[in-house]
């Protein structure tokens, strides 16, 4: 392995970093001003003769200088300085130690990327979040006075190909803060932008959840009506269940969702949801269609029914106003997203889907997006499944989870997922229901949350 080149350079021989950096990251602008003509623009060839080279910013933050390369293009990374934590182990035992490392997507951090067959630039990017999959992006003009950008989102773009009217090179050297002046109206900035001090509720309901779940069995039809007995979902009559304890709750995946509900109406109303409200029908076939066929034999959509009319009845009982789910504006159906990276290049996403919702693989972004718009909700999902058994395949609505989106005291994204009297994350969740689509439905978290 080549040894690092180090350069130090006194922070005296730069100009006093003069703008204002509203999210405190790492600016390399000034270094990157001297690293044009050995770098940005050198042939492949000359740049794989540098080795890394290491700098100081005006504020004393080191950045790392380096080459990457793919199979189709080289990547040349300005990168600031952390230090992480690295296990050792020896024949005396294991001990821990500080490591020096650069990472390329860290906040602070800035890319360049070209074609190794033409040698002509791509794309450069600005890392600004604790999440290295969501970033900033330029690509070049049909001619040199214009540049695209470009707003990702874990691999979904929240805007894309949007004019500057900047030439590209300008971002050599450009800081972020310069880029977020110059795309502030033609972005949906609003998407990224993070205030971790707003998800008290969404925080203490997590807390209170997670202390009662070892006190919940999963139970099949199971839930807990108006007066608080323990019934069966299809009939409303009272479930009988072997070796019963009091001091435990029996909940099926919908009385879970309903249990949490239930945990933001009792301190207003005093009781719980009623049954009967949340099994009304929320979507309409045609009696003679294959789809009507089916629903009279098998309750196709009745987790999406349930939803639906849960997060309708917290509204209703909040507000003091009865809503039907389609007067009360907790359907989640936001598309932000007008692309998304694929193993085969850059596709049209699935949009969202009327009674179907969205393909499962968009969740973690949606919840990221949402997470910010919509700071301190949680969302109710019914999870549409296909049973490729029959023929034609069925799409069945069955069962139910929530999702609590936030972002920590460091500004990463988090989102806890409970299903079916369990916690796990968005990402277990999202690998078990790959192939599925989820239904989506809002309700605002509380800290006056009290489950039974």
């Amino acid at each position: 392995m080549k040894k690092a080149l180090i350069i130090f350079l006194l922070c005296l021989g730069f100009p006093l970093f003069a703008e204002y950096n509203h999210l405190s990251i790492p600016d390399s602008s000034e270094i990157r001003a001297m690293l044009e003509e050995s770098w940005f623009n050198a042939s492949l060839t000359n740049v794989r003769n540098n080795k890394p080279e290491i700098y100081s910013s005006p504020d004393g933050t080191l950045f790392q200088v380096r080459l990457e390369e793919t199979e189709r293009d080289f990547c040349i990374f300005v990168s600031p300085h952390a230090i992480i934590k690295v296990d050792v182990y020896s024949d005396l035992g294991k001990y821990t130690m500080d490591q020096d490392v650069y990472p390329g997507d860290a906040a602070g951090s800035w890319e360049l990327i070209k074609d190794k067959a033409t040698g002509k630039a791509k794309f450069i990017r600005y890392f600004f979040l604790r999440d290295g999959d969501v970033y900033l992006q330029f690509s070049p003009g049909n001619n040199k006075s214009n540049s695209y950008a470009d707003l990702v989102i874990f691999g979904h773009y929240a805007a894309r190909g949007v004019s500057t009217g900047i030439p590209f090179n300008q971002f050599y050297t450009a800081s972020f803060e310069k880029a977020c002046e110059i795309t502030r109206k033609i972005l949906p900035w609003d998407f990224v932008e993070i205030d971790v001090n707003a998800y008290d509720g969404v925080k203490q309901m997590i807390g209170m959840i997670d202390e009662k779940l070892s006190s919940i069995i999963y139970t099949e039809d199971a839930m807990y009506d108006g007066e608080g007995n323990l019934v069966s979902i299809g009939n409303g009559k009272p479930l009988n269940i072997e070796d019963y304890d009091p001091a435990l709750k029996y909940l099926s995946s919908a009385g879970f969702v309903k249990w949490i509900s239930d945990g933001i109406v009792v301190p207003i109303a005093g009781s719980n949801l009623e049954r009967e409200p949340l099994l009304e029908e929320t979507v309409t076939v045609k009696d003679t269609g294959h789809l009507g066929v089916l629903s009279q034999k098998y309750s196709l959509y009745f987790a999406l029914n349930w939803v639906r009319n849960l997060s309708s009845a917290v509204v209703s009982v909040s507000t003091g106003t009865t809503y039907k789910f389609n007067q009360s504006g907790v359907d989640v159906t936001d598309m932000p997203f007008s692309a998304t990276m694929t193993s085969r290049g850059l596709e049209n996403p699935v949009p969202f889907i009327a009674d179907s919702g969205y393909k499962i693989e968009m969740l973690k972004s949606l919840m990221y997006v949402l997470g910010n718009k919509e700071k301190d909700s949680f969302y109710v999902g019914a999870i549409r499944e296909t049973d490729r058994r029959s023929s034609p395949e069925v799409n069945v609505f069955n069962n139910c989870a929530a999702f609590f989106p936030y972002f920590d005291a460091t500004g990463k994204f988090e989102c806890v997922v409970y299903m079916n009297a369990k916690k796990m994350s968005l990402e277990e969740f999202m690998y078990l229901y790959s192939d599925s689509f989820v239904y989506l439905t809002r309700q605002k978290a509380t800290e006056r949350f009290f489950p039974e």
